[in-house]
């Protein structure tokens, strides 16, 4: 049996309060020259307090040699085995921008991005246009005509994100992505990967054909790369499974809309970083589990910014005595996976862990909060979905198993 299994059986509510503070994309690798890691190389004394007075792992967010996307890893996080419960990314950006999606809409993630004369992709992020740019663009898409009978919406996420949502009768949502993933090379056809997905993919490439004339005169967003296809799944709460009361501080709308559907209540996003102390302040009354996602540091491993990386960390290392100056029983640091500043993408090597809880834990003699430190630490190497199982341990949220 799962031990996750047992866990939801023994767990019960209790007053003790966990933070988890998700840094995405926060493992990396040494670089050569020194062996550094952002995070290696970053000032950062209260991290390296809660790591001297906690305990600290490695933890595969899937499986070893397995890189995961952000909602496997997410899952990961709040205890689900990945495996089990697939998100599509179009799902989690459609819900984290608090679209009304419907059982059976299909859902997907689209990027502008930049094309050359010859329909290549030169630019993913079409330079990571700024939000006030996609609304301009998407009101543009949103004039392409549809099939009767068929509804589809497009929508800002931010910057150079969004969301498409093809609603009618009979649609399927296993479409292979079209974003190719790197560049140098054309957007990938749209193409179904059941006989069910045929007429959806009919409509998505005739948008998609649309789309492209429709942004030919843009110097940057001229094109548009899709992926994440999926409909609205079914996944049981946190709430019901280890009884938590849990709510999410975050920016970003896809972390946004996976916590929603872990059943996490959704106060106001933080507009900045800055911000965030006041957040988790604000949001503490009333729950006792609170995630807190910092998007940041995986911007900066994917753009290949090894000192960016390392300045977000330690901009997050100085809040932290405002995050955790109201008290949390139980403090967990983490990473939903790594990205790698020589990579420029998420990898799959285990992302470094801690877990803060005084008298609770096991102090394993970690003296810093390291990618190489946590090779050390007592939690060893282990799946992510047991990380969640130490920290509610760890708060008294898990009563003893068998007589």
């Amino acid at each position: 049996m799962d031990p996750m299994r047992i866990v939801e059986a023994q767990a019960e509510q209790t007053p003790s309060k966990i933070v988890m503070l998700v840094m995405d994309g926060l493992g990396d690798l040494p670089r050569y020259g020194d062996g550094l890691t952002p995070l290696a190389a970053a000032n950062k004394p209260n991290l390296d307090r809660l790591a001297r007075d906690g305990c600290c792992g490695r933890f595969d967010p899937v499986g070893p040699g397995i890189t995961p996307g952000s909602g496997p890893g997410h899952l990961g996080l709040f205890g689900y085995d990945p495996t089990e419960f697939e998100i599509g990314r179009g799902v989690l950006s459609a819900v984290g921008i608090d679209f009304a999606l419907q059982p059976g809409d299909v859902a997907a993630r689209f990027n502008f991005c930049t094309l050359d004369g010859k329909g290549r992709v030169t630019d993913r992020r079409a330079g990571r246009i700024s939000t006030e740019e996609n609304r301009r663009l998407v009101a543009r898409l949103r004039t392409i005509p549809v099939p009767k009978g068929v509804k589809l919406f497009v929508e800002t996420e931010a910057e150079h994100r969004g969301a498409l949502v093809v609603r009618g009768k009979g649609l399927g949502h296993r479409l292979a992505d079209t974003d190719p993933q790197r560049t140098g090379v054309p957007p990938l056809p749209v193409k179904a990967l059941d006989a069910k997905a045929k007429p959806t993919a009919a409509i998505v490439a005739a948008f998609v054909e649309a789309a492209s004339a429709a942004l030919g005169g843009e110097p940057r967003a001229n094109g548009i790369l899709l992926r994440g296809f999926d409909s609205l799944p079914h996944i049981p709460s946190l709430a019901d499974r280890f009884r938590l009361r849990p709510v999410c501080v975050a920016t970003y709308p896809m972390y946004r809309g996976l916590a929603r559907l872990v059943g996490m209540e959704m106060p106001p996003a933080p507009p900045a970083l800055g911000e965030f102390p006041a957040a988790v302040r604000a949001a503490r009354d009333g729950h006792d589990f609170l995630f807190v996602h910092v998007k940041y540091t995986d911007k900066a491993g994917e753009d290949g910014d090894f000192d960016r990386k390392c300045a977000v960390v330690e901009q997050v290392d100085a809040m932290l005595p405002e995050i955790l100056g109201d008290g949390f029983d139980v403090v967990v640091v983490s990473a939903d996976h790594s990205t790698p500043v020589a990579l420029k993408a998420h990898s799959w090597h285990p992302v470094p862990a801690l877990v803060w809880a005084p008298g609770r834990v096991f102090r394993d003699g970690v003296t810093a909060f390291t990618e190489s430190a946590c090779t050390a630490g007592g939690f060893g190497r282990m799946p992510l979905r047991f990380l969640l199982a130490e920290a509610l341990a760890a708060a008294g949220k898990v009563a003893k198993f068998g007589a």
